[in-house]
């Protein structure tokens, strides 16, 4: 944020221009988060089982060997879980079943198998608070929708990667096969994604679950042969609802770091594409620095800004795409950021450099991963990296044109 010093009338109109801005960027946050965007969120309170299990680890051995730290990098994780046998590394699930399911650099299988583990322990939790009187029958009815959520991602099939029940609720799931894929890609969601909202029946592909199997499916169709994963990463705490939280940058930092670890810890990829929506493209702008080199491309799509005024803020080596559909009330939002408010420019503005690509069909702000978008199919062919098909948007026409 530009610093103003100084006293007399020239100081006082300056800083009484930044108060009138900061007001105004609050003022429209909270208007649209009267008109729409808002949650009501799960008030319950909840220990923290994934710490407490840590700490246990922590203090733990096995086969009277101390056990490595579980936020150790991964590899190291990775060199400890290979000196085990498959048994081993099941006993180990088994008896700590969140810490393993969450660790990066644990075998990604391993992973799927304790996180099965964890979430049966808590559904059985919602279970039992089904049948809680001392609950309102909003609680107990709240308990028996996560109840069944969680029954849900139980299913043989599903390859839950990172799961931790506490507050709301974290998730991620992974499409495709995670060990052999040459190419990944990580959806990032925005606001109100929780346990709850992981995943939708109506609308699916608003939700994180229904996003990455949409763009599985549509990066299979564009390159059959490729292997590739996509990865639902619900994998931080998002703001609740259009507010304070959603207009300023504090949980989108700590999401960050949480991303930076996801693509450290990923087992095995030439390529990771970053595909961030709504609140999500603030958390991927201001991970961008830090990535790996693996990390080839970030898109971003309804964009409220990603925390910088132009790709080169970002500091990536990265490329950087954009999209943003006609219908897409996110372009009301003050593109700015003053006294903390607001995330900074506008990624399809031509001055900011992104790659802008069309989004026709994506019909306003949650439609980006519905099927037969030109949104999705740019998604896709940016994901398996056939750069040069990619159709741009018509305010830039040769976003690809030194890519093909």
């Amino acid at each position: 944020m530009t610093s103003f010093s100084g006293f007399g009338p020239s100081s006082g109109f300056l800083q009484s221009t930044v108060w009138r801005g900061s007001l105004a960027l609050l003022v429209v946050f909270v208007m649209l988060a009267l008109t729409g965007w808002t949650a009501i969120r799960n008030t319950k309170e909840d220990a923290n089982p994934l710490a407490t299990a840590r700490a246990a680890w922590r203090h733990a051995t096995f086969h009277g060997r101390p056990l490595p730290q579980p936020d150790a990098a991964p590899a190291t994780l990775r060199a400890f879980f290979s000196s085990l046998s498959q048994a081993e590394g099941r006993q180990l699930a088994a008896r700590y079943p969140l810490v393993v399911g969450n660790m990066g650099g644990a075998p990604v299988t391993l992973r799927y198998d304790a996180n099965r583990m964890a979430i049966d322990a808590a559904r059985k939790v919602e279970k039992r608070r089904m049948g809680d009187h001392r609950l309102t029958p909003v609680g107990r009815q709240e308990a028996s929708r996560l109840m069944h959520r969680l029954a849900s991602l139980m299913s043989p099939e599903r390859q839950i990667l990172a799961f931790d029940p506490a507050g709301d609720g974290r998730a991620a799931e992974v499409f495709g096969d995670l060990r052999t894929a040459d190419r990944v890609s990580v959806v990032v969601p925005g606001v109100d994604t929780n346990l709850s909202t992981f995943e939708r029946t109506a609308k699916a592909t608003a939700a994180p679950v229904g996003m990455a199997e949409s763009l599985y499916a549509a990066e299979r169709t564009a390159s059959p042969g490729a292997r590739t994963a996509v990865i639902a990463w619900a994998d931080y705490t998002t703001p609740s609802g259009l507010g304070v939280e959603a207009a300023t940058g504090q949980l989108a930092q700590a999401g960050a770091v949480r991303l930076r670890a996801l693509v450290n810890a990923l087992p095995s990829a030439d390529s990771v594409s970053l595909f961030c929506h709504s609140y999500g493209s603030v958390v991927c702008g201001l991970a961008a620095r830090d990535l790996p080199d693996n990390v080839t491309d970030i898109t971003v799509a309804g964009s409220p800004g990603m925390r910088a005024g132009s790709v080169a803020g970002l500091g990536t080596h990265a490329r950087v795409w954009a999209m943003r559909d006609a219908d897409d009330w996110i372009q009301d939002v003050p593109y700015l950021e003053v006294g903390g408010l607001g995330h900074g420019a506008d990624p399809v503005d031509p001055s900011f450099g992104a790659r802008v690509l069309s989004a026709q069909g994506a019909a306003g702000h949650a439609g980006y991963f519905a099927g037969g978008t030109q949104s999705l199919h740019n998604f896709a062919l940016v994901g398996v990296g056939d750069l040069g098909s990619v159709d741009c948007a018509a305010t830039d026409p040769r976003c690809s044109a030194d890519l093909a």
